[in-house]
């Protein structure tokens, strides 16, 4: 009797043990030590804030706009995010636990040295993102635009990508834990591919993620000729 594959494991879910209150600005701005908790931030925006060691926790954000911003050595907990714009902003040491992003916009974001535990990320454009020397662990992306995303020197612990466009998404020297996989993603022109050794690809990609193998290893593909009829 063939054993039934394992159904994977989903990223635990944020969770709010306190009552959600609006936020308003400035009190719950993103400052230099600040600290927040159970506030629901909806239709704002913080775009171009700074701050290092920015505590966030049991908070929700609708529709935000973090377009710019700069946050080093901050920690973000028990989190919702829904169609947030996250455009341009640069991270740096920062921690995104127990988390969700639904249908927001990372476009040309930089996650530096990161770490994301327990993340789901869904729907959401994230073309050409930066993420190298993050760590990600337990981790979900589902049907995201990862096209020109940079995980170089990243490490993937039980992260899955599902129905993503990775074309030419770049992982040189990424770090494959076990569980890792692709399932029915677009793998064309991805680079550093035979650092992947350990992934599970499933779908089409899989001969795409092989001619980018192939084409790293120097092989080339020449159609035949055609014969003509004697």
């Amino acid at each position: 009797m063939t054993q039934a594959m394992p159904r994977p494991k989903n990223p635990l879910a944020p969770r709010f043990q306190v009552a959600l209150r609006p936020a308003e600005l400035p009190d719950h701005d993103f400052e230099d030590d600040a600290t927040i908790k159970g506030r629901r931030y909806s239709g704002l925006s913080l775009v171009g804030r700074a701050g290092e060691a920015v505590e966030v926790e049991q908070c929700a954000f609708e529709n935000v706009r973090f377009t710019g911003i700069h946050l080093v050595r901050s920690v973000l907990a028990h989190i919702t995010f829904e169609t947030c714009d996250f455009a341009t902003v640069r991270t740096q040491d920062v921690s995104i636990l127990r988390s969700t992003m639904t249908g927001c916009r990372l476009t040309g974001s930089s996650w530096s040295n990161g770490s994301f535990r327990d993340v789901l990320i869904e729907g959401t454009r994230t073309d050409s993102a930066l993420f190298r020397y993050a760590k990600f662990k337990m981790v979900v992306f589902r049907e995201c635009n990862l096209s020109q995303a940079d995980f170089q020197f990243a490490e993937l612990r039980d992260v899955r990508f599902e129905k993503c466009d990775l074309t030419g998404a770049q992982f040189a020297n990424v770090v494959v834990q076990p569980g890792v996989s692709f399932d029915n993603c677009t793998l064309v022109d991805v680079g550093g591919a035979s650092h992947l050794k350990g992934a599970t690809v499933r779908g089409p990609g899989s001969m795409e993620l092989a001619l980018s193998l192939a084409r790293e290893a120097g092989i080339l593909f020449e159609p035949q000729a055609a014969t003509g009829s004697s």
